[in-house]
């Protein structure tokens, strides 16, 4: 009988923020979205900036079900023998993001420029960042959680 679910680790620098049973994940590589699904063949990969989406187990160990987003940013992940571990150097669930905080955020990092490539690349990541943090801001009050 295949196997209905993997174990899922989402760990920050903070500490594990995530610890379960999943039967579907999207994660965010640097290069574009990564689905997983149990039995899913061993990779490491390393994480870009984006949405985590993860659909719980709804199994006798794991009765809760329902799907959480994450925004995670940078690190790497790894999947093997049915588990699926994602260090990240910053991660966020998408119902602890405030919609009226990330607006801010987004007001002040569009107000940045710069001439310099280098500073120039920092505030568009910036940008990017608080972009994501409003769409699933604004994404979580939607579905009320």
């Amino acid at each position: 009988m295949a196997e209905s679910s993997f174990t899922i680790r989402l760990v920050t620098p903070q500490g594990k923020l995530l610890d379960g049973k999943a039967s579907y994940a999207s994660v965010p590589a640097h290069d574009g979205l990564i689905g997983f699904q149990p039995g899913r063949a061993p990779i490491v990969f390393k994480l870009g900036l984006g949405e985590m989406t993860v659909t719980f187990a709804n199994d006798a160990k794991n009765t809760g079900g329902g799907s959480r987003n994450y925004l995670v940013e940078d690190g790497f992940g790894q999947m093997v023998n049915g588990k699926l571990t994602v260090l990240t150097s910053r991660a966020i669930a998408a119902s602890d993001i405030v919609e009226a905080e990330a607006a801010k955020e987004l007001a002040e990092a569009e107000k940045k420029s710069s001439s310099k490539a280098e500073e120039m690349d920092q505030i568009t990541r910036a940008r990017d960042r608080a972009r994501l943090k409003l769409r699933l801001a604004r994404g979580a009050a939607g579905k009320g959680i």
